[in-house]
Formats: C-alpha cells, sequence, structure tokens
C-alpha cells in the first residue's frame, strides 16, 4: 500500500523562493509563523467575526483571537504527537519543529474568511447564484463557476497564502512547503454545481483550492508526496489532522465562553460539560474556594479541559499514525479518543448550535452582514464585464478597486477573483461601512 513519508512531508522548500537560507537562530518552520503574524491579512483578522458578527463586546473571540489560542494548541499537539513517534521522523527534525509547523498552519487557518464569518460565505455564494446574476457566468467554465457560486474561506486562504500577499503571483507569502501542506484542509478542488445536485449554497461540500491555484496545489503535492486520489485531488498531510483537532478544541470550548459573556448561557449550564470531559483530572481548585468569579472558574476547567484533550489527540495521532501515512483514516482524530470525549464535544456543538447559533441577537446581524456583503457585490461585479464606456459612477467605483489592487484583464475568471481578493479582506465593520457609503447612508470609509 502507498505511504506518505515524513522525509518529504516535513520539506522546508519555500514556495516561489529564489533563495535558500543559512540563518541560525530560527527554523524554517518558525520564519513561517512569523510571516504569515506580521502580515496585514492576519491583522484584518482583529475585526472578523469568529461566532458574533459586528459585536460590539470587547471581550468576545474575533478571528484573530481564535487564530492565536488555535495555534497554542496545535503547537502542543504537534510537539506531543511528534515525541511519541519520534523514531519515525527525519534525524534532523525535533518535536519543537513538528510543533512550529503546526503552529503556523494554525495560525492562518481562518486567514481567507471573509467579513462576518459564515454568513459572509453564504452571502458570496447566494450572490452568484442569484439567477438574475448568472450573466456574470457566462464566461466561466463550469469549473470557474463552481469555484464563485460556492466561495470557501479555506480555497481563499490558500489563494491569499501562495499567491497575493508580500510577493503577488510568485510564491505570496513563499511559505514552506510542509506548513502550506499542513494548512489544506480540503486538498482538492471544487465539484462543479450540476455535480452536486440541488443541494443549498451552505450545505455544498467543502474545497481547499481554487480553479486559480490548481498548478499550486499540484506542486505543493508533488513536493510533499502526498497520495494522489484523482485528478488535482490528494489525501491530506499527516499535520492537517492535527491542526483540524486543535480548531475543533478551541471553538467547541470557547463558543461556550462567549455565550456566557452575551448573556445567552449560563455559567451553570456549561460547567457540567467540562467537567465531563475533565473525567479523571482532577477538579481545580477554583471551583471551591469562596468570592471566586464564574471568568475565573471556567479559565481552570478550560485548562484541565485542554490538557487531556490535548493528550488523548496526540496518543490517537500516534496509535493510528500508519493509517493516517497511507490516507485510510476515516473522520477526525477526535472520533478515535475516548468515547467520552466525542460526545463531550458533541454536547459543547450542540448547546452551541441551540442556544448561541440561532439566537435572534446573532440572527438580526447576520442579516445586516448578508445585505452589506450583496451591497458591495451588486456594486463591484459588474465591473468585471468588458464596457466600451464607464459611467461617472462606475468610474468611481472601478477607481476604488484598484486602489486596492485590482487589475482587469481579459479574463473575466480573474477579474471576478481579484474583486473577492479584495471583499475578502474586509474586517465586518469596513464592509458594513463600505455597504453604507455605497448606498449613500453616511461618508468616511474611503
Amino acid at each position: 500500500m502507498e505511504q506518505m513519508r515524513w522525509l518529504e512531508l516535513l520539506s522546508a522548500i519555500r514556495l516561489g523562493s529564489k533563495k535558500s537560507s543559512s540563518e541560525l537562530a530560527r527554523s524554517p518552520f518558525h520564519k513561517d509563523y512569523d510571516r504569515i503574524i506580521f502580515s496585514q491579512s492576519f491583522r484584518q483578522l482583529n475585526r472578523k467575526t469568529q461566532v458574533h458578527p459586528l459585536t460590539q463586546h470587547d471581550g468576545i473571540h474575533t478571528r484573530l483571537t481564535h487564530s492565536l489560542e488555535v495555534s497554542c494548541i496545535g503547537r502542543s499537539l504537534g510537539m506531543l504527537a511528534a515525541e511519541k513517534i519520534k523514531d519515525e521522523l527525519p534525524v534532523w527534525i525535533s518535536p519543537a519543529d513538528v510543533g512550529a509547523i503546526i503552529q503556523a498552519a494554525c495560525l492562518a487557518h481562518d486567514i481567507g474568511n471573509p467579513p462576518f464569518g459564515h454568513a459572509g460565505e453564504y452571502a458570496i455564494r447566494e450572490w452568484f447564484d442569484d439567477a438574475s446574476h448568472r450573466d456574470f457566468l457566462t464566461k466561466l467554465t463550469p469549473e470557474e463557476a463552481a469555484d464563485v457560486r460556492q466561495f470557501e474561506g479555506n480555497a481563499q486562504g490558500l489563494r491569499l497564502l501562495s499567491r497575493i500577499d508580500y510577493h503577488p503571483d510568485d510564491g505570496g507569502m513563499r511559505l514552506t512547503c510542509a506548513t502550506l501542506g499542513a494548512y489544506l484542509k480540503y486538498p482538492w478542488l471544487s465539484k462543479t454545481i450540476e455535480a452536486q445536485g440541488d443541494i443549498p449554497s451552505h450545505q455544498r461540500a467543502k474545497f481547499g483550492c481554487y480553479q486559480s491555484e490548481k498548478e499550486i496545489l499540484k506542486q505543493l503535492a508533488e513536493q510533499l508526496g502526498l497520495i494522489q486520489l484523482g485528478e488535482y485531488h490528494y489525501c491530506r498531510h499527516p499535520l492537517t489532522y492535527l491542526l483540524e483537532a486543535a480548531d475543533d478544541i478551541c471553538y467547541a470550548l470557547i463558543d461556550l465562553e462567549d455565550g456566557i459573556i452575551l448573556n445567552m448561557l449560563d455559567y451553570d449550564e456549561v460547567e457540567p460539560i467540562f467537567l465531563n470531559l475533565i473525567a479523571d483530572f482532577g477538579r481545580p481548585e477554583e471551583l471551591f474556594l469562596p468570592h471566586t468569579t464564574w471568568q475565573q472558574k471556567i479559565a481552570a476547567l478550560r485548562g484541565r479541559v485542554m490538557k487531556r484533550l490535548v493528550e488523548e489527540v496526540s496518543s490517537a495521532f500516534a496509535k493510528h499514525h500508519y493509517e493516517i501515512l497511507t490516507g485510510q483514516l476515516k473522520g477526525s482524530l477526535l472520533q478515535y479518543c475516548s468515547p467520552d470525549i466525542e460526545a463531550g464535544i458533541q454536547t459543547a456543538k450542540n448547546l452551541a448550535r441551540d442556544r448561541i447559533f440561532e439566537h435572534p441577537q446573532k440572527s438580526g446581524l447576520e442579516i445586516i452582514a448578508h445585505q452589506s456583503l450583496q451591497t458591495i457585490l451588486d456594486a463591484f461585479v459588474p465591473l468585471t464585464m468588458p464596457h466600451k464606456s464607464l459611467s461617472f459612477k462606475e468610474q468611481r467605483l472601478l477607481s476604488i478597486l484598484q486602489h486596492s489592487g485590482a487589475n482587469f484583464q481579459s479574463n473575466h475568471y480573474q477579474n471576478i477573483m481579484q474583486v473577492l481578493d479584495i471583499i475578502s479582506k474586509f474586517s465586518d465593520h469596513q464592509a458594513y461601512s463600505l455597504a453604507q457609503e455605497l448606498k449613500g447612508n453616511k461618508i468616511g470609509f474611503f
């Protein structure tokens, strides 16, 4: 059976790099982390929705704080898992190196998400799905149309990391192949709409690469030795399973904390879930001390829960190491942990879904988010079509796009992708302010 090799999977070769580095103080993978954290795209995550769009509460998680927390858990998972399989790794790779790879990949895992989180993704998809906008798709191939009709933050992130930021069309951030491989949760292209049937836009299959980056995907897969499952379709990099687990752990627990802050949940509803996940790791003393705040209690519980989950997930990775390297592992690593862990995480997710995601306060803000992105798309996408002459308003709108880096040519697909590049980088408040200005309701965005 075909098996991936760590020698290739941990490649420090950089995408688009013209020279090799001789610096000794930092590993290539630590440099990846630095490049991501100093990028404008990462800073923009500070005012992008994690769950609650346009919230005025400073204590709620944004995409940036969530990404930082995921990167911490990812680093711990990587180091512990590497320690458990160190005899399988190249001698020059330390557990700290593996931790740094996952830390960098986790830091970037949401970098391609548009403003307003999943509500933003759905708004973009539905705009292109609208029958009145089909004229904008006539010059696109079915595969290209599938890209824009099911806009995907994961694929947008790969485009940003490998093509847009720092070195446009020349390697992007020029990250190592190992970090980009670990980032790729879905190393395949989108399926055409026709192939998926009549499925609502928010339920369509996830993918990790647009048509515009398919040769980059192929280059990465060949360098890393990923097992090929079809044309431009590969199995996951093994470290991606650890990234996915870090993300699941963080949002399953942190969503509940945010729910308490926003008065959507009571602390007493959340404590039993955390206690069940702790199991034999012992109850923290903060639960029994007088005058302890709920914030102190939840922090102590969270620390115990995460300690147990990191140990369980890293052990599951080591135990199922062969299945992962042969591309045979089904599902996520959390499914291979103790039964009470999978059940506890699912209980946390169910509570968040029922009491937070469906809360009227959140729904109202998502409607505003949806309308804001539709307004921006109404203004900008028509400019991607060839025009014999532009009206005064169209000239002004085009100048806004050009100021943001757009350079429209004859390829209509690439023109649309440039618009989506610009929109996806907006923070929630930037998108909302721009939409209001486009409607003539306020001034000050530009």
